[in-house]
């Protein structure tokens, strides 16, 4: 690998455990191609993946009916998984996982379980026992998908004195107070509009908003975030799809940010593709821009590269690239498309 010209990054699948289930893929920064480098087997359904922030360690959670998360150990220089540790999450479909900015802590929510878990980092590249776990309940108005509680993320707020749920089935976003020994203590709950299903949030890099992606209703939401008692405002709420579309059935799936905090991605399931909004840096609020095709079904997950956003698309069975306009937050095809069965997750190197 020409470490100049190629960033490193993991793809998570729903594979079988005796088939590879994740995949060391590279892109190539000067135009955006795609090559897979290798991967590892001996992991059922590796469905989403967080990179310790030192590098060094890489993180699995296996969407299964008794739900785990496997920790590897990463080769510097080739980008290869090691196994070093898996350990039960004590909940079904586990279905994220993430790790606090100080890299002390590994969260997990899984999905049928209806609960999250916390489990200290180890520096030897494996898991401590389970710190910390908090039970939902409680069910949300659309009864084909909110019969139930379903946490589909956790994420670390930027203090790290806090820890947000996401949960689909309860149209709530839980904020938790993560304590210095690995526990979750209930802070306060944001309700959200019935049958809006909250699915990914994430954090304005340098700025005190929080956006949201709601899987149900097909909107994302911008709060007001105070990182100091861990309070959500809603300030605005944008459709993902186009104005006008009624006949195309979707769901809202990954939600990212551009570093530089002017640019949001929202996904599409179902009208597969890509919607851009631009930031107001003074008051959060969104602007829609385009819509973008992504070349292949379902993207359940992307994430943004180097200057590229990359798409993962699960009924695609592929990988797709673009370039970034720096001046406006728009996206390129690059033309670059990779063969993966059934990709659900892109995390990057650093």
């Amino acid at each position: 690998m020409d470490e100049r010209s190629e960033q490193l990054f993991y793809t998570g699948t729903y594979a079988s455990r005796n088939e590879r289930g994740i995949y060391v893929c590279a892109l190539d920064i000067e135009n955006g191609d795609l090559r897979m480098i290798g991967g590892v087997e001996g992991i059922e359904r590796p469905s989403f993946l967080a990179l310790h922030p030192d590098g060094s360690k890489l993180y699995a959670a296996s969407e299964t009916g008794e739900g785990e998360l496997y920790a590897y150990q990463v080769d510097a220089r080739t980008g290869e998984l090691h196994l070093v540790d898996r350990k039960g999450t004590k909940g079904a479909h586990t279905c994220y996982v993430s790790v606090t900015a100080d890299g002390r802590y590994v969260m997990a929510t899984n999905y049928s379980g209806g609960n999250a878990a916390v489990f200290p980092a180890m520096e030897a590249g494996g898991l401590g026992d389970m710190s910390g776990q908090v039970q939902h309940t409680g069910s949300g108005i659309r009864q084909d998908r909110q019969n139930a509680a379903h946490p589909h993320s956790i994420i670390p707020d930027p203090s790290g004195q806090h820890a947000l749920v996401c949960d689909l089935g309860l149209d709530q976003i839980v904020v938790y107070r993560l304590t210095e020994d690995g526990k979750l203590v209930t802070h306060r709950e944001t309700d959200l509009p019935p049958g809006s299903g909250p699915r990914h949030l994430v954090f304005h890099p340098s700025r005190p908003y929080a956006f949201v992606a709601n899987e149900l209703n097909n909107t994302v939401a911008v709060f007001g975030y105070n990182e100091r008692n861990g309070e959500l405002t809603l300030l605005q709420s944008l459709s993902t799809l186009p104005e006008g579309v009624i006949d195309v059935e979707n769901t809202a799936a990954d939600i990212r940010i551009t570093a530089c905090g002017r640019y949001v991605y929202v996904s599409n399931r179902g009208h597969d593709s890509i919607v851009l909004y631009h930031v107001d840096q003074v008051t959060g609020k969104l602007k829609t821009i385009e819509w973008v095709e992504t070349f292949g079904g379902t993207p359940r997950n992307f994430n943004i590269l180097s200057g590229y956003l990359v798409v993962a698309n699960q009924d695609g069975n592929n990988i797709v690239s673009f370039a970034i306009h720096d001046e406006d937050g728009r996206l390129t095809r690059t033309g670059y498309v990779l063969e993966v069965p059934s990709p659900v997750c892109i995390e990057p190197t650093r």
